[in-house]
């Protein structure tokens, strides 16, 4: 039987733990003298959602390669869609697109995969998967954080934590050698998680593994192998994990070589540079009318079925020019399907309870930089939005998502002066899954709650929210 609850977590204690180690670069939170509860039952579907995320990633990059290849996406009628790739491939580099698309790179997906799940009244809803996430190091440090709170019953508690399988599945790139070297390399652009993988690597590096994080300019070629600098001697580097978007490409020093000399580097990066990978319209394409045979032919029954439930209705705003018997893929405005994305503009409060964000490759595509939820904003701000999206389509794709409200609940959390009080808020989870790629499967590691104020319809990192990790609650709590 899991314990939980063997002793709260003291708002000094708390204050201490992050004085002691900054885990995010000028950022703030409240703290809570607890994890956030989860059921069995909530537990057991946020792992299949991992598992069906995982699926996803393989399945999106069959439909990628044979969209670009011109190949029948369906076993037993005819299916080609060269407008997926064309989607997916919209305003990155020619030598980006070719890199991603390299025989070498086939069957490659990244190794933690994070979606982002609203808890709403009628389950979780995944607005977003990130394959670049930030907070491995953080929800790490909770988790050994709130161990004496609630025990084995944290979720990603255990023999093997969040940091020992980070590195697990780091060194399972490398199956060959016995002590890989490890470079995190950590952009100008994502400095603010820099602390948090300083903190995973000295984590590390008390157990005797070799890791260690560098800026990208701290890194070189040399011959086939890329290498660094230590204590005055070059070191080969066995793998790279990449800590940066790959719209920061042209800001990363080795990224020619990269790009070009993956392979004869012998070095293994990961996650892999496949900007395909990294665009908010793949939840969109899922649910592409046409597409459905496809995802239902390449996904598993179970893992077709829970992202069916959880992805939130999606559309990609292209503004294409139609005929005049042809209606927009998007929802309807007065009763009446659209032909133009001007006339979203028009739609009344209730239609516009949509969310309107870019979809990638673009310095506004992370936490809630480009993010408009209509029914939240003015018409002058809802317009804008609208217009902007129409305006940078050529390039940079947006995506409309109909807007799941996160239900209302209620967790303790410390005051600034240590009080406590019940805070009523709405929850993002964050679960971290870590791929095991010889047995196909993503595992469950740890999941990182934001409790932002019931005020807030979008819910992101905040000084005003409480960032917890999670834990399994018990039958006996439960009915208690």
């Amino acid at each position: 039987m899991k314990e939980a609850h063997l002793s709260a977590l003291s708002y000094e204690d708390a204050l201490q733990a992050f004085s002691d180690q900054s885990l995010f670069e000028n950022k703030t939170w409240r703290y809570s003298p607890e994890a956030f509860p989860l059921t069995s039952a909530q537990v057991k579907q946020i792992e299949q959602i991992g598992q069906a995320c995982y699926e996803f990633y393989k399945a999106q990059e069959t439909l990628y390669l044979r969209s670009v290849e011109g190949k029948n996406l369906l076993r037993n009628r005819p299916l080609k869609a060269p407008w997926v790739a064309a989607y997916l491939d919209r305003g990155k580099p020619e030598a980006l697109i070719a890199h991603a698309r390299a025989k070498a790179l086939r069957g490659t997906v990244p190794m933690v995969i994070r979606p982002d799940l609203l808890v709403t009244e009628d389950g979780f809803a995944v607005t977003e998967i990130d394959s670049v996430p930030g907070g491995i190091g953080l929800t790490a440090f909770l988790n050994r954080l709130y161990t004496d709170v609630h025990g084995d019953a944290l979720i990603g508690a255990g023999a093997q934590d969040m940091v020992t399988a980070f590195y697990e599945v780091l060194a399972s790139r490398v199956p060959n050698v016995s002590a890989p070297y490890v470079a995190i390399l950590v952009s100008d652009e994502a400095a603010t998680y820099r602390p948090e993988m300083e903190w995973l690597a000295s984590q590390l590096r008390q157990l005797g593994k070799r890791v260690h994080v560098f800026h990208p300019d701290d890194v070189m070629p040399l011959g086939d192998d890329i290498c660094v600098g230590i204590d005055g001697d070059p070191q080969k580097v066995d793998v790279i994990y990449r800590f940066w978007e790959l719209f920061d490409l042209a800001n990363v020093s080795i990224a020619e070589f990269l790009l070009k000399a993956r392979e004869a580097a012998q070095v293994r990066l990961t996650p892999p540079m496949r900007p395909f990978q990294e665009e908010k319209l793949s939840l969109a394409l899922f649910h592409h009318h046409i597409l459905e045979d496809f995802w239902r032919e390449n996904l598993s029954k179970q893992s077709y079925k829970v992202l069916a439930k959880v992805i939130p209705q999606s559309w990609v705003m292209d503004p294409v020019e139609l005929p005049p018997n042809a209606v927009l893929d998007a929802p309807y405005v007065g009763g009446k399907p659209m032909t133009d994305w001007s006339q979203l503009i028009n739609a009344s409060k209730k239609e516009r309870n949509l969310i309107i964000k870019i979809s990638g490759f673009h310095e506004s595509a992370w936490g809630a930089r480009s993010v408009t939820l209509g029914s939240d904003s003015s018409r002058s701000d809802w317009e804008s939005a609208i217009q902007q999206a129409i305006t940078m389509a050529d390039t940079s794709l947006h995506i409309l998502q109909t807007y799941e409200k996160p239900k209302r609940l209620r967790h303790p959390v410390y005051r600034d002066d240590g009080s406590l009080y019940q805070m009523e808020g709405r929850m993002r989870l964050c679960p971290y899954y870590f791929v095991d790629d010889s047995v196909k499967t993503a595992n469950l590691q740890g999941i990182l709650a934001t409790l932002c104020p019931a005020d807030k319809k979008i819910i992101h990192g905040m000084k005003d929210a409480a960032l917890l990790p999670c834990f399994l609650q018990s039958e006996s709590e439960l009915n208690g």
